[in-house]
C-alpha cells in the first residue's frame, strides 16, 4: 500500500467525520494515537474534549445548548493496564470491559454494529494500542452497514505487529461530504507520523477543514516505559 501524504487526506476530504490515527514515531521509541472529531449540525458542533484521568471524554461546550447527548457524549479514550482504547463511541466502553474479561479486541466488538442514525448508519471505528516489555502493536476495527443498508453488518478488523517507524494507519467514518454520508471504504490508509508530538498536533488540526473541525486529541506514548504526553485542541474556548 503507498503511504499517502496525511495532511492532503485532510485537506482534500471537507468532512471526513472522525477520524482515528495510529502509528509510531520515526525514531521508533513512541507509539502515537490521534482521534479528532467534526460536526455539521449545531448539536455536534456545540462539543470538547476534556481529560478523564488517563482517558479522555467528550462534553457539551454550551449544556444549555445540547439536544440530543446519545451519539455525541461518551469516552474515546480508555486506558486499561498497557492497552490503550480509542473509539468513535461507546464502543469504548464496550471493549474496556470485555478485555478486562479476557475478550479479544475483535471479540468485544460482535455485540456492537454501527450507529443508529438512518441514513447516515455511521460506521463505528475502533482502535487499540497494547505496549508490553518494550514491544508495541496495534489494531483498528471499522463496523459499517452493507452500502447503506442496515439490515447486514460488515466488520473488518485490522492487526499491526511490528509497525515501521515513522509510519500509521488512519482510518475515518466518511469518504467525504454528502447526504447521506458514503462510509468509509478499503482499508486503513498508510500514512507518515512525525517525531514531534506539537508537529503531529498542528499537522492534523490545520490540514482539517475550518468550517467543521470541533475537537483534537494526540498522544504520543513512550513504549520502553509506558510514559505518555498528550495535546488536546478544542475550536470552542
Amino acid at each position: 500500500m503507498q503511504k499517502l501524504d496525511l495532511a492532503k487526506e485532510l485537506r482534500d476530504n471537507a468532512y471526513p467525520g472522525r477520524g482515528i490515527v495510529i502509528g509510531k514515531t520515526p525514531d521508533g521509541t513512541k507509539a502515537a494515537a490521534a482521534y479528532f472529531i467534526m460536526g455539521r449540525s449545531e448539536n455536534s458542533r456545540n462539543r470538547i474534549f476534556v481529560e478523564d484521568g488517563a482517558g479522555l471524554r467528550t462534553q457539551a461546550f454550551d449544556p444549555a445548548k445540547l439536544k440530543d447527548p446519545s451519539l455525541i457524549i461518551y469516552a474515546p479514550v480508555r486506558v486499561l493496564g498497557n492497552k490503550t482504547i480509542v473509539t468513535n463511541g461507546d464502543q469504548t466502553d464496550t471493549i474496556y470491559e470485555g478485555m478486562d474479561k479476557q475478550l479479544t479486541f475483535e471479540q468485544c466488538l460482535r455485540c456492537r454494529t454501527f450507529e443508529p442514525d438512518g441514513p447516515n448508519f455511521t460506521p463505528r471505528i475502533s482502535g487499540i494500542l497494547h505496549i508490553e516489555n518494550g514491544g508495541y502493536n496495534y489494531a483498528m476495527s471499522i463496523l459499517k452497514s452493507s452500502d447503506g443498508d442496515p439490515a447486514s453488518c460488515r466488520r473488518f478488523t485490522f492487526a499491526y505487529e511490528s509497525p515501521l517507524a515513522g509510519e500509521g494507519h488512519f482510518i475515518h467514518t466518511y469518504m467525504g461530504d454528502g447526504n447521506p454520508l458514503p462510509s468509509f471504504e478499503g482499508e486503513p490508509k498508510r500514512v507518515g507520523v512525525p517525531d514531534s508530538i506539537d508537529a503531529f498536533t498542528e499537522l492534523l488540526w490545520n490540514n482539517l477543514n475550518e468550517n467543521n473541525k470541533v475537537s483534537l486529541f494526540v498522544r504520543f506514548i513512550d513504549i520502553r516505559t509506558g510514559a505518555y504526553e498528550t495535546r488536546i485542541v478544542n475550536k470552542n474556548q
